[in-house]
């Protein structure tokens, strides 16, 4: 069994007063003599009460002339007057202010012109008294709406502040996959790329020349192990863990030689300007951008040398890494390393561009700032993450 409505139980209270006090009226009054609209007048209204929170603008207008008929012609003068002040409470309480006080208006206006004969139903202080009451019903409305209202509101800002933490949280994780799936792409990429280099060197001059086998062998053994500890340094991060493991020293422009060194190529380094010390962010972005760089020259140029230059400059600093290699033919972006380092680069606020050279070759150029940005919602799009792809840069 379905459980009535707060408004259900006003009405049926409204007319058990409205029938009981006629009735009271008729017993202690006898000399009074009921008529058709004694009884006709109120059925209509309590019909009215009773469908007003579907049809409230209506309900109040019948109610209204019944009442307005009531009192002048009725004879057992009975409570209608509470029906009509709880119908300008329900329309006043639905947001129909305006027709409720015209209603109200309305009906005190004809009350008034009513009461002309030698029986006057109610008196000028009953009648002051009728017209606070009319008043109080519309006001009272009013408040419980804008009361309603406003907790709708309140309601609705608890939501979107919930909703906004919800997203915000889902932004941090997908700048987070990003930034490890950049850090994953780089360490392994680079490193894994100059272990094949090597290795192909140590199988080309195995039997021709064993000593630069050896030198090959070597270089593979430190890169292997210097990517091992790097990688085990992101993935405990990954795991949260508290203890204390060794971890490798993160790249930076203070071991830039040591950087050129591992990459197995012929570097030409030139570092032009006063080097000023540099945000973690913009250090670490800087050396990965030169380490993804020259991994690209060893897999994608077809040479084995290349020209790294670092400019520091007021207030930023510039990368130019560039190869004069055959191998040249690029389609713009079509592979994730130019991708992460452009990330790299617009995250801290600056620029990357990567291309072919005119005179042949390829160039990546970086524009970093000093003055790390703070971070924003843009930031994380939640994009998938695409696989590195062979053949691509």
């Amino acid at each position: 069994m379905r459980r009535l409505q707060s408004s259900t139980w006003v009405s049926i209270a409204v007319i058990v007063v409205l029938v009981t006090g006629t009735l009271l009226t008729a017993l202690f009054k006898p000399e009074l003599q009921p008529n058709g609209l004694d009884i006709l007048l109120p059925a209509l209204s309590s019909v009215a009460l009773v469908l007003r929170r579907r049809f409230p603008v209506a309900a109040l207008l019948v109610i209204a002339v019944c009442t307005a008929i009531y009192y002048p012609y009725a004879t057992l003068d009975g409570p209608m007057l509470v029906v009509f002040l709880v119908a300008l409470y329900s329309a006043g309480d639905q947001g129909h202010v305006i027709p409720a006080v015209a209603t109200g208006a309305a009906l005190l206006l004809a009350m008034g012109l009513g009461e002309t004969g030698e029986v006057r139903h109610v008196d000028d202080t009953q009648f002051a008294m009728i017209g606070g009451w009319v008043v109080a019903a519309v006001a009272f409305g009013g408040v419980t709406m804008n009361r309603r209202a406003y907790q709708r509101e309140a309601e609705q800002r608890a939501l979107d502040a919930e909703h906004t933490k919800e997203e915000e949280a889902r932004r941090r994780e997908t700048e987070e996959r990003l930034r490890i799936a950049r850090e994953l792409h780089d360490v392994l990429g680079h490193n894994i790329s100059m272990i094949n280099v090597q290795a192909g060197a140590a199988l080309h001059g195995l039997k021709k020349r064993p000593e630069d086998a050896e030198a090959a062998l070597r270089a593979i053994k430190e890169t292997s192990k210097e990517t091992l500890r790097q990688l085990r340094t992101t993935l405990g991060v990954l795991r949260q863990v508290d203890e204390a493991a060794p971890t490798a020293p993160a790249d930076s422009l203070s071991r830039l030689d040591e950087l050129v060194q591992r990459s197995g190529l012929r570097v030409n380094l030139l570092v032009e300007g006063t080097p000023a010390e540099l945000p973690a962010q913009v250090d670490l972005a800087a050396a990965r951008i030169i380490q993804e760089s020259l991994t690209n020259v060893s897999r994608h140029s077809g040479t084995d040398q290349a020209t790294v230059a670092v400019t520091h400059e007021s207030g930023n600093i510039v990368i130019r890494v560039e190869d004069d290699g055959p191998g040249a033919a690029y389609s713009e972006g079509s592979g994730f390393g130019v991708q992460g380092m452009r990330e790299r680069a617009t995250a801290l606020g600056g620029t990357l561009e990567a291309g072919p050279r005119p005179q042949g070759g390829f160039s990546v150029e970086a524009n970093l700032p000093l003055a790390v940005p703070q971070a924003h919602p843009e930031h994380g799009s939640g994009r998938a993450v695409p696989e590195p792809q062979d053949g691509k840069r």
